[in-house]
């Protein structure tokens, strides 16, 4: 389904620019870090991480996306690793990153998102952080991107009891406009998430 969307695009499907998000929490990305960016699409979050001076890993499937992602990532001069896997198959390293980012990583339901976290749980290591930035519930009034799915979405109670006994640095909903190409645009309801693990 993905790399159907994103070979029908003539234009990047979210945009060229990074999540908002990211922008706001520029200060935790460190030089020399070594970042994976989860289902990272057409390149936008890891490019910028990139610029920042972080080492990126981006995971994607699609292969319409890695191009693009390859192409963005040259126009601006900078280098990214890409790994092209299925985000459910992939090999977990333990202990392997210092940061590890989903940004609308929704597409998964509870139970592959209760595997999905504990995998990135394994993966950060001690004093690393996970940064994960989605939409709560409400976005299906707002219907301004996102899958279709209540249980897809997140809350504070879920991403705070998923990450229990990590030191949670930030966890909150909030509305805010975005602009993010053609695919999240508008009006949204929004949750951000910043948690340390224990070292």
């Amino acid at each position: 389904m993905w790399e159907e969307r994103f070979a029908a695009s003539k234009d990047y499907v979210f945009g060229t620019e990074p999540a908002l998000f990211l922008q706001d929490n520029v200060h935790l990305l460190k030089p020399n870090d070594q970042a994976l960016v989860l289902a990272d699409g057409e390149g936008r979050n890891s490019v910028f991480m990139a610029q920042q001076g972080v080492n990126v890993t981006a995971q994607e499937f699609a292969p319409s996306a890695i191009a693009r992602a390859r192409a963005l990532a040259k126009a601006r001069q900078v280098e990214i690793e890409i790994e092209q896997t299925n985000i459910f198959d992939r090999n977990w390293p333990a202990d392997a990153f210092d940061l590890v980012a989903g940004i609308f990583i929704q597409f998964a339901g509870p139970e592959q998102r209760n595997d999905l976290f504990s995998n990135i749980k394994h993966t950060v290591k001690p004093g690393g952080l996970v940064m994960l930035h989605g939409y709560t519930p409400k976005q299906l009034e707002y219907g301004t991107g996102g899958p279709p799915f209540v249980e897809n979405m997140y809350s504070e109670l879920i991403l705070r009891a998923s990450f229990e006994g990590w030191d949670v640095l930030e966890c909150r909903e909030h509305d805010r406009e975005i602009q993010a190409g053609h695919a999240h645009s508008g009006m949204s309801a929004l949750i951000d998430f910043i948690a340390r693990k224990p070292d």
